[in-house]
């Protein structure tokens, strides 16, 4: 039987280090943050489909979000100041990234391949299902701002309030129910655990 180096290379997720040009308080690798953006799709999904009358699958979107930085065993995390930097690049990003997503997708056994296809090649049917993903990833991403400025990384500022507008911007309103529900806890916890991680650190400096 012939064998396949797909997982091997999905394996590699967790060496892939988010926010590369920044101090992180808390690292973040691509494995997690997938994880946490299939987590917050599927709750859009389920708040979309309960709340405002939408009609999508939670699973669906769920699986769509778990393998949307898949690409990245290959590319590595561009951070996004440089991926956006102007048209061009932006370009030649995709292209890149799309082979990248051709080449995972060639190492699936033949006789997987059709239930894999969607999660690497676009289909139109997922447009409702990518949105949320989108969505999600952009919630995540603020998410971790917060995260990080709730524990004392000014570093992260100035990015928060970029994307805190870019997350405001999004017509979605399940994405404002997910921030008036659930964003002010995980800021609130975040904070609470960033304040005991000063205090250690401010305890050992004086020597206690």
């Amino acid at each position: 039987m012939a064998t396949s180096h797909f997982f091997a290379y999905l394996s590699r997720m967790k060496f892939i280090r988010r926010w590369g040009l920044m101090h992180s308080t808390y690292p973040e690798n691509i494995q997690e943050h997938s994880l946490r953006v299939a987590q917050i799709a599927h709750a859009l999904a389920m708040i979309r489909n309960r709340l405002f009358g939408g009609d999508v699958s939670p699973e669906r979107t769920a699986t769509l979000a778990l393998y949307h930085d898949t690409s990245e065993v290959l590319t590595g995390d561009l951070p996004s100041p440089v991926k956006e930097f102007n048209p061009e690049i932006q370009r030649a990003y995709r292209t890149i990234e799309a082979a990248s997503k051709e080449k995972l997708f060639a190492l699936i056994p033949d006789q997987l391949k059709p239930g894999y296809e969607a999660f690497f090649r676009p289909e139109a049917r997922d447009r409702a299902h990518r949105e949320l993903v989108k969505a999600a990833d952009k919630l995540c991403a603020y998410l971790k701002c917060l995260e990080e400025t709730g524990a004392g990384n000014p570093e992260f500022a100035q990015a928060e309030k970029a994307l805190r507008a870019s997350v405001e911007s999004l017509d979605l309103p399940e994405v404002r129910y997910f921030l008036e529900t659930f964003a002010t806890r995980i800021v609130e916890l975040t904070a609470m655990a960033g304040g005991t991680r000063v205090e250690e650190r401010e305890g050992l400096e004086a020597g206690e």
